[in-house]
């Protein structure tokens, strides 16, 4: 006999939602999520995100069960397919092992977002941050040398992309094309990418998009568990070591910890026919937090240290001009030095300090307060290759202090809507240390940025529709001795951004995205100052004080397909960028008496963007897997009718994966093998220093095995990168002039979980 429900048709409809905990909207992975009456479910992933196929129309129960929190029941009546956001409530009770939730919010956004977790970030571990967002499609890196990169969304780098650390931005000396992220890829449990504009959750310095660095939750259970990393490279003869642990107290609950910490170590790097020399890097790194979590109440206390000490390419400094045009001609450095760990001048030596309060507490109807605030401390050193003494110091010493206040109202119905007030607030001081004997490359300066947003989401079944409206002042006042004088500027900067974006499933299977922006963003210090040599990058650079904000307008849709074996996201964009700020080579190099070097400026133009990024991964069978990242970027600049330097190549990478053993809770192994193609970049500037490298496309090999035994895991990996030893040159890499990339790269990975 068949129920009301059996009974009727179509069974096509769609599912579709999010699981997050109701204190602090901190995606819940692995809640269990069942249709009573249809006898089907799913379970969430570690975004929260859940999707149930081939559901009948009418009336079911939906049941949410996980660990540690009250069971969810709820009488749906489906008629369309529906999409839903289930809060969690945490219960009182005493459960064997960790029951972890965190404090971090989770960002619910129209915007398309890309994560890597789990088994794909596990991969990755060994590599910075830049190499390890090239997994996600429309995101590559800006490289200086084989040991510095910086992440690039859709073309956009830098000051343009924000990236946010446990939840606070990260605010360190950003601008140069040498100046990596401070921060350590080992302390993720996730790592998501937002590729659209996010400025009026975020503010001016997240028009070209976020990227969200998530540690491990905090348990709020008695408990401990914890993960160890060893991973070895060839290339480099580099050791890179981590751990973790976490647990909560069985004293006071609702109070948990978390401890971690990296090193590494690496010498010089190994292209495939020669060394580079001084290219080695020390790395060390901590991270601490303890929060405490009730019904009502949420609090976390956190704190990261990041230091680091990094070589830059000798041959990249030249002593005469003949030198620097004889090196570039010749594509390669004349030096052929042995391997070592020295790291001498040129280099950097950079240190970064995090400390973050919050504060959460829960008002009726799912209203929610936040308070943040947070301290960081950046200290940037470059060392040039001076005489004698002055070998020793510094030639660039700058302090970098910030305060942050983020205040937010959240309120949250079960029904249709949801939405937040935001109010913000950002203190800066940079200071440049006496002593160096060296004109500084940029002044001093204060700043002081206040904005305040508003944010709604209207869902109804299908549907999502989410828009906001934001308003941020900066006011700036730089300080510098130049020729013997004071130079005094001021600066007020202020604007209004706004998105509106939604959502539709529209079958079972397919889903759309599409999401409307403008945004701003006030010209940086370092483009409005620079005026001189910049020791880590061996160029000179020359600022323009008047430049304009630029002001960015962009569409960004984004279109999935998903059944049981295939999944494919196809994403497309436009942006048009007003008074564009782009730094562009100058055809005469600069002659001082600390060398030759080739001179840049910053420029300003009206530039358009616009590309598309294909991701597929298709299960041809139980065991075979395959994968497909794709992306171009266009970018012209609009005002002269010509290109704009150093945008991303075209690129392809394909990859298949064999399932080679697999018993269920105890052995898991597989191999991969992966290829990646980028073009040769075309449309090239007016005048560059050399040409754009030609095309390349190289190989990669891994193997990956995971072995379970009375709860605990260890993971064992061998991955070589640039399997045939392939000698190519990278468009966006600003030391192709002088160099070839990394040869092979041989990784063994060990993982320990407990």
């Amino acid at each position: 006999m068949l129920t009301s429900l059996e009974a009727q048709e179509p069974c096509n409809l769609n599912i579709r939602g999010k699981i997050i905990h109701l204190e602090n909207n901190e995606p819940i992975e692995g809640a269990f999520i069942w249709l009573v009456e249809a006898e089907k479910g799913s379970i969430s992933d570690a975004l929260g995100n859940f999707r149930i196929q081939n559901v009948c129309s009418g009336t079911i129960t939906l049941k949410v069960q996980y660990m540690g929190h009250k069971e969810y029941l709820e009488q749906i009546s489906l008629n369309s397919n529906t999409n839903l956001t289930i809060r969690l409530v945490a219960e009182d009770i005493d459960l064997e092992g960790v029951d972890i939730h965190g404090h971090q919010d989770a960002l619910l956004t129209s915007n398309a977002v890309s994560a890597l977790y789990g088994n794909v970030l596990r991969e990755s571990r060994g590599q910075n941050l830049g190499e390890t967002l090239k997994r996600i499609p429309g995101v590559t890196s800006y490289a200086s040398g084989p040991s510095i990169q910086k992440p690039v969304i859709h073309g956009l780098h830098s000051n343009r992309i924000l990236i946010l650390n446990n939840g606070v931005r990260l605010e360190g000396q950003q601008w140069g094309a040498e100046h990596a992220p401070e921060i350590d890829p080992f302390l993720a449990k996730e790592i998501a990418v937002v590729k659209g504009a996010e400025s009026v959750r975020f503010g001016p310095d997240a028009m070209g998009g976020v990227i969200l660095v998530n540690p491990a939750p905090l348990p709020v259970k008695a408990g401990f568990n914890g993960e160890v990393d060893l991973i070895g490279f060839s290339n480099g003869r580099g050791v890179n070591g981590a751990a973790y642990i976490t647990g909560g107290s069985s004293k006071i609950a609702g109070l948990g910890y978390r401890f971690q910490t990296s090193s590494k170590i690496s010498g010089n790097i190994q292209t495939p026919d020669y060394m580079l020399d001084n290219t080695g890097v020390r790395e060390f790194n901590l991270s601490g937090a303890m929060g405490y979590s009730s019904s009502k109440l949420g609090t976390e206390l956190y704190f990261s240290h990041f230091q680091t000490t990094i070589g830059i390419l000798r041959d990249s400094h030249t002593g005469n001009l003949s030198d620097l045009e004889e090196i570039i001609e010749n594509g390669r450095p004349f030096s052929d030095p042995d391997f070592t760990y020295d790291i001498t001048n040129p280099k950097q030596e950079v240190g970064h300090q995090l400390f973050k309060a919050k504060i959460h507490y829960h008002l009726n109807d799912g209203a929610k307060l936040n308070l943040q605030y947070a301290f960081q401390r950046n200290h940037r050193q470059e060392f040039d290759r001076r005489r004698g003494d002055l070998n020793e110091r510094p030639s660039l010493d700058m302090e970098l202090f910030t305060n942050t206040l983020d205040f937010t109202y959240t309120h949250q119905t079960r029904k249709n809507w949801d939405g937040s007030i935001g109010l913000g607030l950002i203190q800066q001081a940079n200071s440049n240390i006496q002593g160096t004997g060296v004109v500084p490359l940029i002044p001093n300066f204060d700043m002081l940025n206040i904005g305040a947003y508003l944010i709604e989401k209207f869902t109804s079944g299908p549907l999502e529709i989410e828009g906001g409206l934001r308003y941020d002042y900066r006011w700036i006042e730089a300080a510098r001795i130049l020729s013997g004088e004071l130079q005094e500027r001021s600066y007020q900067f202020n604007n209004f951004s706004a998105f509106l974006g939604g959502m539709y499933a529209f079958s079972r299977n397919w889903t759309f995205n599409s999401n409307l922006a403008t945004a701003w963003r006030p010209p940086n210090i370092n483009e409005q100052f620079s005026q001189g040599l910049h020791h880590g990058l061996a160029a000179i650079e020359i600022g323009d004080p008047d430049l304009e904000s630029e002001k960015s307008y962009k569409w960004l849709n984004s279109l999935n397909y998903a059944d049981s074996k295939l999944n494919i996201e196809l994403t497309a964009y436009t942006n048009r960028i007003n008074n564009y700020i782009y730094l562009n080579p100058v055809e005469e190099q600069l002659i001082t008496i600390r060398g030759t070097f080739n001179v840049f400026e910053y420029l300003q133009t009206d530039a358009g963007f616009w590309g598309t990024d294909l991701s597929a991964v298709w299960e041809i069978t139980d065991r075979w897997e395959f994968f497909n990242r794709s992306s171009l970027v266009r970018a012209v600049n609009l005002t002269e009718n010509s290109y704009l330097p150093f945008i991303p190549a075209d690129r392809m990478e394909n990859g298949l994966s064999f399932q080679l053993k697999k018993e269920r809770g105890k052995f898991n192994s597989k191999i991969f093998l992966s290829n990646l193609t980028v073009a040769q970049q075309t449309r090239e500037p007016d005048f560059d220093f050399a040409p754009a490298p030609p095309s390349y496309s190289i190989w990669n090999l891994g193997i990956q095995s995971s072995i379970k035994t009375k709860g605990n895991t260890l993971n064992i990996g061998l991955q070589v990168q640039n399997l045939f030893d392939t000698e190519y040159k990278d468009y966006m890499n600003r030391f192709r002039y002088f160099t070839h990339e990394i040869g092979r790269n041989v990784f063994l990975k060990l993982n320990y979980e407990f």
